[in-house]
């Protein structure tokens, strides 16, 4: 099993308690009612979009301990990088393109949440590379990025494949 796979899991598992390190980085916007009403929202297949945050969150946040990057800064832009507050699925217009215009929606509302780092609204802004043409310009930014397309990815093929989400089931339930 890959460290990836093992961080990605333990997502799913996080105690506020236990996990405090990462926790105290993100209490004060992670418990908000902006981002927790993001539970209402799909993201990937079954996924919620608290869910995916969440995921890509503590990813990067072992990721960047592996890397040296700066965990507070690391962390708070992955939890906001997809806060936005539509249903992308819908067959709605103002929601296309989606992958191009959603990081500047989430930029928008994550500035009128908590103030942000240049570092953090990098992070936000730049996390749909290389859908978007601009590479993130921090090594925080790289790891959210890559966090993102990874925990997508995992979401995916747990929801299309079900070898696949009975080794992750199987996974979970021995963690």
């Amino acid at each position: 099993m890959s460290k990836k796979f093992e961080y990605y899991l333990k997502s799913y598992k996080l105690d506020r308690e236990k996990d405090e390190e990462f926790f105290k980085l993100i209490d004060d916007i992670y418990f908000t009612d902006e981002v927790q009403g993001l539970k209402i929202y799909p993201q990937h297949a079954d996924i919620n979009r608290l869910t995916h945050i969440t995921s890509v969150a503590y990813v990067s946040f072992c990721l960047a301990k592996e890397k040296g990057a700066d965990l507070r800064q690391t962390v708070r832009g992955a939890v906001l990088h997809d806060l936005f507050y539509y249903d992308w699925h819908e067959n709605d217009w103002s929601h296309r393109p989606h992958g191009y215009r959603h990081p500047g929606f989430a930029l928008k509302n994550a500035r009128q949440l908590t103030h942000l780092t240049p570092i953090e609204e990098n992070i936000i802004y730049r996390h749909m590379f290389p859908l978007t043409p601009i590479p993130p310009k921090y090594k925080e930014g790289l790891i959210v990025s890559m966090a993102d397309k990874y925990c997508a990815t995992q979401e995916l093929l747990i929801a299309r494949n079900k070898k696949y989400a009975q080794k992750f089931k199987r996974a979970l339930e021995n963690l």
